[in-house]
């Protein structure tokens, strides 16, 4: 299958956005709004295919999320198609630590009204829903302030949170070229280590009017206005409901008996 920027607009709910600051902002809270971030495949065995007919196919004619790898290549087919310049990055998962892991997460840095931006739909956590500004004091969105800070020692980009009175380390990067070598070998990675999160535990986020919901295995999360909800998901009816109503992600009655016997749920 090809891709079809008429399709991916019509999955994600909106019209075709300007090729301006004000339209990457609404092309990425669409997508956020619209497809979860999820990772049943890897958690299931199933490694993710990155190639453009698999992508179309899963999420676009299937109702289906992915992680970073689908859910920002989905983007940048769009980003393509909208004629926006863009670089690929790699980057380093810190949540919260001084230093990152492996470069096992995609994002992109875009060009628009003469500034760059960063814009990443598939971090999977309290990320931010608007690109940020890559040379810029702090910026809020929402409930949530974020910055981007140079870091001398590593020469890596930081991206930070602000998290009661102190900055929470999200992710780190630098502008090294990446190439599709890269993202086939992170993509194993992610899916397949054993010490990999994304291989041995479930995660689904999406955005949603009021915040945004998580359910990390069987800890649902609900958060708004800052405030963070949460509850433990006992069955496996309760799971399949989650999953298709509450973050809208079409799958099978096989898959959903496989989340449940990984999470161990009756």
């Amino acid at each position: 299958m090809t891709f079809s920027i008429n399709d991916y607009l019509a999955r994600i709910g909106i019209a075709r956005p300007e090729s301006t600051a004000a339209g990457l902002a609404q092309l990425q809270q669409a997508q956020l709004d619209a497809i979860a971030f999820e990772n049943i495949n890897p958690l299931l065995g199933v490694l993710p295919n990155l190639e453009t007919p698999a992508l179309v196919d899963k999420i676009l004619a299937n109702g289906r999320g992915g992680y970073c790898f689908e859910l920002n290549g989905l983007l940048g087919l769009a980003l393509d198609e909208l004629g926006f310049d863009y670089q690929s990055i790699m980057a380093r998962v810190r949540m919260g630590n001084s230093e990152g892991g492996p470069r096992l997460h995609l994002a992109y840095i875009v060009e628009a009204e003469g500034e760059s931006w960063l814009m990443d739909v598939g971090f999977g956590g309290p990320s931010h829903f608007h690109p940020l500004r890559l040379h810029a004091e702090p910026q809020q969105q929402g409930h949530d302030i974020f910055r981007l800070r140079q870091e001398a020692h590593s020469g890596e980009t930081v991206l930070e949170r602000k998290q009661d009175d102190d900055w929470f380390a999200l992710y780190s990067f630098d502008r090294a070229a990446v190439r599709r070598c890269d993202l086939d070998a992170a993509n194993l990675v992610c899916a397949t280590w054993e010490q990999s999160l994304l291989s041995q535990n479930l995660l689904l986020c999406r955005n949603t009017e009021f915040g945004r919901i998580q359910l990390f295995n069987s800890n649902f999360s609900e958060f708004r206005a800052g405030v963070q909800t949460s509850r433990t998901v006992e069955t496996a009816e309760e799971l399949s409901g989650l999953v298709r109503n509450d973050f809208g992600i079409t799958v099978t009655d096989a898959e959903v008996s496989g989340i449940a016997k990984r999470l161990n749920l009756a």
